[in-house]
Protein backbone atom coordinates (compact mmCIF):
# COMPACT_ATOMS: atom_id res chain seq x y z
CA UNK A 1 0.00 0.00 0.00
CA UNK A 2 1.14 3.54 -0.75
CA UNK A 3 2.60 5.22 2.38
CA UNK A 4 0.16 8.11 2.12
CA UNK A 5 -2.75 5.67 2.16
CA UNK A 6 -1.28 3.93 5.20
CA UNK A 7 -1.10 7.27 6.97
CA UNK A 8 -4.69 8.01 6.01
CA UNK A 9 -5.85 4.64 7.37
CA UNK A 10 -3.95 5.24 10.60
CA UNK A 11 -5.68 8.60 11.06
CA UNK A 12 -9.09 7.00 10.49
CA UNK A 13 -8.37 4.43 13.19
CA UNK A 14 -7.11 7.14 15.56
CA UNK A 15 -10.30 9.14 15.06
CA UNK A 16 -12.46 6.06 15.63
CA UNK A 17 -10.45 5.10 18.72
CA UNK A 18 -10.90 8.56 20.26
CA UNK A 19 -14.66 7.89 20.30
CA UNK A 20 -14.37 4.46 21.96
CA UNK A 21 -14.38 5.49 25.61
CA UNK A 22 -14.20 1.91 26.83
CA UNK A 23 -10.88 1.26 25.07
CA UNK A 24 -7.42 2.42 26.19
CA UNK A 25 -6.56 5.80 24.68
CA UNK A 26 -2.79 5.45 25.00
CA UNK A 27 -2.22 2.91 22.21
CA UNK A 28 1.00 3.68 20.36
CA UNK A 29 1.19 4.28 16.62
CA UNK A 30 3.56 1.31 16.41
CA UNK A 31 0.86 -1.00 17.76
CA UNK A 32 -1.93 0.61 15.72
CA UNK A 33 0.14 0.09 12.58
CA UNK A 34 0.53 -3.56 13.50
CA UNK A 35 -3.24 -3.95 13.84
CA UNK A 36 -3.70 -2.38 10.40
CA UNK A 37 -0.99 -4.53 8.82
CA UNK A 38 -2.47 -7.72 10.28
CA UNK A 39 -5.83 -6.82 8.72
CA UNK A 40 -4.34 -5.83 5.34
CA UNK A 41 -5.36 -2.24 6.08
CA UNK A 42 -9.07 -3.03 6.16
CA UNK A 43 -10.59 -0.39 8.42
CA UNK A 44 -13.49 -2.52 9.64
CA UNK A 45 -11.35 -5.59 10.28
CA UNK A 46 -8.85 -3.44 12.16
CA UNK A 47 -11.60 -2.07 14.41
CA UNK A 48 -12.73 -5.63 15.12
CA UNK A 49 -9.21 -6.77 15.91
CA UNK A 50 -8.58 -3.89 18.31
CA UNK A 51 -11.85 -4.61 20.09
CA UNK A 52 -10.99 -8.29 20.41
CA UNK A 53 -7.41 -7.61 21.49
CA UNK A 54 -8.55 -5.68 24.55
CA UNK A 55 -11.88 -7.36 25.30
CA UNK A 56 -10.51 -10.89 25.34
CA UNK A 57 -7.64 -9.79 27.56
CA UNK A 58 -10.12 -8.31 30.02
CA UNK A 59 -11.99 -11.61 30.05
CA UNK A 60 -8.83 -13.68 30.64
CA UNK A 61 -7.35 -12.19 33.83
CA UNK A 62 -5.64 -15.52 34.58
CA UNK A 63 -3.27 -14.75 31.70
CA UNK A 64 -3.26 -10.97 31.35
CA UNK A 65 -3.35 -9.56 34.88
CA UNK A 66 -0.82 -9.63 37.72
CA UNK A 67 2.12 -10.13 35.35
CA UNK A 68 4.98 -8.07 36.70
CA UNK A 69 8.06 -9.07 34.66
CA UNK A 70 10.24 -8.72 37.76
CA UNK A 71 8.10 -10.94 39.98
CA UNK A 72 9.71 -14.19 41.22
CA UNK A 73 7.11 -16.25 39.36
CA UNK A 74 7.83 -14.67 35.99
CA UNK A 75 11.59 -14.57 36.51
CA UNK A 76 11.48 -18.30 37.22
CA UNK A 77 9.73 -18.88 33.90
CA UNK A 78 12.33 -16.88 32.01
CA UNK A 79 15.05 -18.88 33.77
CA UNK A 80 13.58 -22.27 32.91
CA UNK A 81 12.09 -21.59 29.49
CA UNK A 82 13.30 -20.08 26.24
CA UNK A 83 10.91 -17.74 24.43
CA UNK A 84 13.19 -16.29 21.77
CA UNK A 85 12.14 -14.03 18.89
CA UNK A 86 15.05 -13.81 16.47
CA UNK A 87 16.34 -10.25 16.16
CA UNK A 88 16.31 -10.08 12.35
CA UNK A 89 13.69 -11.18 9.86
CA UNK A 90 14.12 -14.17 7.57
CA UNK A 91 14.84 -13.84 3.85
CA UNK A 92 11.08 -14.19 3.32
CA UNK A 93 10.51 -11.24 5.72
CA UNK A 94 9.12 -13.44 8.48
CA UNK A 95 9.74 -13.38 12.23
CA UNK A 96 11.10 -16.65 13.64
CA UNK A 97 10.20 -17.45 17.24
CA UNK A 98 11.76 -20.31 19.25
CA UNK A 99 9.91 -21.97 22.15
CA UNK A 100 11.86 -24.43 24.26
CA UNK A 101 11.62 -25.93 27.75
CA UNK A 102 15.13 -25.41 29.07
CA UNK A 103 14.68 -27.15 32.43
CA UNK A 104 13.10 -30.60 31.89
CA UNK A 105 11.81 -30.83 35.49
CA UNK A 106 7.97 -30.86 35.27
CA UNK A 107 7.83 -29.27 38.72
CA UNK A 108 9.17 -26.10 37.10
CA UNK A 109 6.40 -26.07 34.50
CA UNK A 110 3.74 -23.58 35.58
CA UNK A 111 1.39 -23.41 32.62
CA UNK A 112 -0.38 -20.14 33.41
CA UNK A 113 2.81 -18.34 34.39
CA UNK A 114 4.41 -19.53 31.15
CA UNK A 115 1.55 -17.98 29.18
CA UNK A 116 1.93 -14.74 31.13
CA UNK A 117 5.65 -14.64 30.35
CA UNK A 118 5.01 -15.32 26.67
CA UNK A 119 2.57 -12.43 26.35
CA UNK A 120 4.84 -10.10 28.33
CA UNK A 121 7.48 -10.72 25.70
CA UNK A 122 4.94 -10.41 22.87
CA UNK A 123 3.72 -7.05 24.18
CA UNK A 124 7.25 -5.68 24.47
CA UNK A 125 7.99 -6.90 20.95
CA UNK A 126 4.98 -5.07 19.59
CA UNK A 127 6.01 -1.92 21.43
CA UNK A 128 9.54 -1.73 20.03
CA UNK A 129 9.48 -3.46 16.63
CA UNK A 130 8.64 -0.83 14.03
CA UNK A 131 9.49 -3.21 11.18
CA UNK A 132 6.42 -5.42 10.90
CA UNK A 133 7.08 -8.90 9.46
CA UNK A 134 4.99 -10.32 6.65
CA UNK A 135 4.38 -13.39 8.79
CA UNK A 136 5.30 -15.26 11.96
CA UNK A 137 6.86 -18.72 12.15
CA UNK A 138 6.82 -20.20 15.66
CA UNK A 139 9.08 -23.20 16.26
CA UNK A 140 8.20 -25.37 19.25
CA UNK A 141 11.15 -27.53 20.31
CA UNK A 142 9.55 -30.45 22.20
CA UNK A 143 12.84 -32.02 23.33
CA UNK A 144 12.13 -31.75 27.07
CA UNK A 145 8.34 -31.95 26.93
CA UNK A 146 7.01 -35.02 28.77
CA UNK A 147 3.66 -36.56 29.64
CA UNK A 148 4.01 -35.04 33.10
CA UNK A 149 4.19 -31.61 31.49
CA UNK A 150 1.06 -32.45 29.52
CA UNK A 151 -0.91 -33.23 32.69
CA UNK A 152 -0.19 -29.74 34.03
CA UNK A 153 -2.05 -27.95 31.23
CA UNK A 154 -5.15 -26.14 32.46
CA UNK A 155 -7.80 -26.82 29.80
CA UNK A 156 -10.10 -23.81 30.41
CA UNK A 157 -7.07 -21.50 30.27
CA UNK A 158 -5.75 -23.32 27.20
CA UNK A 159 -9.07 -22.63 25.49
CA UNK A 160 -8.75 -18.91 26.27
CA UNK A 161 -5.15 -18.88 25.06
CA UNK A 162 -6.06 -20.59 21.80
CA UNK A 163 -9.03 -18.33 21.13
CA UNK A 164 -7.03 -15.20 21.88
CA UNK A 165 -4.03 -16.14 19.73
CA UNK A 166 -6.23 -17.15 16.80
CA UNK A 167 -8.75 -14.30 16.98
CA UNK A 168 -7.06 -11.33 18.62
CA UNK A 169 -3.27 -11.58 18.45
CA UNK A 170 -2.07 -9.12 15.76
CA UNK A 171 0.16 -11.44 13.77
CA UNK A 172 -0.07 -13.38 10.51
CA UNK A 173 0.84 -17.01 11.07
CA UNK A 174 2.68 -18.52 8.08
CA UNK A 175 3.92 -21.83 9.44
CA UNK A 176 4.03 -23.70 12.77
CA UNK A 177 6.85 -26.17 13.37
CA UNK A 178 6.94 -28.88 16.04
CA UNK A 179 10.56 -29.93 16.45
CA UNK A 180 11.87 -33.16 18.03
CA UNK A 181 8.36 -34.52 18.39
CA UNK A 182 7.80 -37.15 21.13
CA UNK A 183 6.09 -40.54 20.63
CA UNK A 184 3.01 -39.20 22.44
CA UNK A 185 2.43 -36.26 20.06
CA UNK A 186 -1.01 -37.64 19.19
CA UNK A 187 -2.05 -37.23 22.82
CA UNK A 188 -0.87 -33.61 22.77
CA UNK A 189 -2.85 -32.92 19.61
CA UNK A 190 -5.97 -34.52 21.09
CA UNK A 191 -5.90 -31.82 23.75
CA UNK A 192 -5.14 -28.90 21.42
CA UNK A 193 -7.20 -29.77 18.33
CA UNK A 194 -10.65 -29.05 19.81
CA UNK A 195 -9.55 -25.43 20.21
CA UNK A 196 -7.62 -25.12 16.94
CA UNK A 197 -9.14 -23.59 13.81
CA UNK A 198 -8.85 -25.82 10.76
CA UNK A 199 -6.85 -23.24 8.81
CA UNK A 200 -4.32 -23.05 11.65
CA UNK A 201 -4.04 -26.83 11.78
CA UNK A 202 -3.01 -26.83 8.13
CA UNK A 203 0.05 -24.72 9.00
CA UNK A 204 1.53 -27.33 11.36
CA UNK A 205 4.67 -29.22 10.29
CA UNK A 206 6.27 -31.93 12.44
CA UNK A 207 9.94 -32.91 12.58
CA UNK A 208 11.42 -36.07 14.11
CA UNK A 209 14.45 -35.94 16.43
CA UNK A 210 17.78 -35.63 14.60
CA UNK A 211 15.97 -34.53 11.44
CA UNK A 212 17.12 -31.69 9.18
CA UNK A 213 13.69 -31.25 7.63
CA UNK A 214 13.21 -27.84 9.26
CA UNK A 215 15.75 -26.45 6.79
CA UNK A 216 13.30 -27.27 3.98
CA UNK A 217 11.12 -24.46 5.36
CA UNK A 218 13.41 -22.08 7.24
CA UNK A 219 16.84 -20.94 6.08
CA UNK A 220 19.83 -21.50 8.36
CA UNK A 221 20.45 -17.76 8.14
CA UNK A 222 17.22 -17.24 10.11
CA UNK A 223 17.91 -19.79 12.88
CA UNK A 224 20.09 -19.57 16.01
CA UNK A 225 23.26 -21.65 16.13
CA UNK A 226 21.70 -24.18 18.54
CA UNK A 227 19.39 -25.13 15.68
CA UNK A 228 22.07 -25.33 13.02
CA UNK A 229 21.81 -21.70 11.96
CA UNK A 230 23.78 -18.50 11.87
CA UNK A 231 21.41 -15.98 13.51
CA UNK A 232 23.02 -15.74 16.92
CA UNK A 233 23.23 -17.60 20.19
CA UNK A 234 20.11 -18.44 22.24
CA UNK A 235 21.54 -17.16 25.52
CA UNK A 236 22.72 -13.90 23.98
CA UNK A 237 19.35 -13.35 22.32
CA UNK A 238 17.55 -14.18 25.55
CA UNK A 239 19.69 -11.77 27.56
CA UNK A 240 18.90 -8.99 25.07
CA UNK A 241 15.15 -9.62 25.28
CA UNK A 242 15.09 -9.85 29.08
CA UNK A 243 16.83 -6.47 29.21
CA UNK A 244 14.19 -4.98 26.90
CA UNK A 245 11.39 -6.47 28.98
CA UNK A 246 12.76 -4.95 32.19
CA UNK A 247 13.12 -1.59 30.47
CA UNK A 248 9.38 -1.80 29.72
CA UNK A 249 8.31 -3.05 33.14
CA UNK A 250 6.12 -0.01 33.87
CA UNK A 251 4.55 -0.33 30.42
CA UNK A 252 3.58 -3.96 31.09
CA UNK A 253 2.41 -3.29 34.65
CA UNK A 254 0.09 -0.44 33.61
CA UNK A 255 -3.12 -2.45 33.37
CA UNK A 256 -5.02 0.55 32.01
CA UNK A 257 -3.16 -0.11 28.74
CA UNK A 258 -4.50 -3.64 28.38
CA UNK A 259 -8.14 -3.76 29.47
CA UNK A 260 -11.54 -2.35 28.56
CA UNK A 261 -13.88 -0.41 30.81
CA UNK A 262 -17.23 -2.07 30.17
CA UNK A 263 -19.09 0.68 32.04
CA UNK A 264 -18.13 3.04 29.19
CA UNK A 265 -18.93 0.74 26.27
CA UNK A 266 -21.68 2.09 24.02
CA UNK A 267 -24.84 0.05 23.55
CA UNK A 268 -24.08 -0.17 19.83
CA UNK A 269 -21.29 -2.69 20.27
CA UNK A 270 -22.35 -4.39 23.48
CA UNK A 271 -22.19 -7.80 21.73
CA UNK A 272 -18.59 -8.10 22.94
CA UNK A 273 -19.36 -7.15 26.52
CA UNK A 274 -20.54 -10.70 27.20
CA UNK A 275 -18.07 -13.45 27.98
CA UNK A 276 -16.69 -14.07 24.50
CA UNK A 277 -14.95 -17.26 25.63
CA UNK A 278 -18.34 -18.86 26.15
CA UNK A 279 -19.38 -18.13 22.57
CA UNK A 280 -18.62 -20.06 19.39
CA UNK A 281 -17.51 -18.98 15.93
CA UNK A 282 -15.21 -16.36 14.48
CA UNK A 283 -15.36 -12.90 15.98
CA UNK A 284 -13.20 -10.91 13.58
CA UNK A 285 -16.29 -10.51 11.39
CA UNK A 286 -18.43 -8.90 14.09
CA UNK A 287 -19.82 -5.49 13.27
CA UNK A 288 -18.18 -2.76 15.33
CA UNK A 289 -19.56 0.79 15.29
Amino acid sequence: MDPSNKSSHLNIIKTWLSKQNHLPQNISEVLLNRFLHTCNYSIEQTKNLIELFYTLRSQAPEIFSDRDPASPEILEIFENFDFIPLRSLSETNDKIFIYHIKNPDPAKYHFINALKAFFILADVRMAIEKEIPDGEIPIFDMTNFTLKHLTKINLPVLKKYMMYTQEAHPIKLKQIHLLNIPPFLDRCMQIVKPFMKSEVGKLVHTHLPNSNSLFDYVSKDALPKEYGGFAGDIEDLKEWWIKKIMEHRDYINDESRWTVDETKRSAGNSNLAKNVFGMEGSFRSLSID
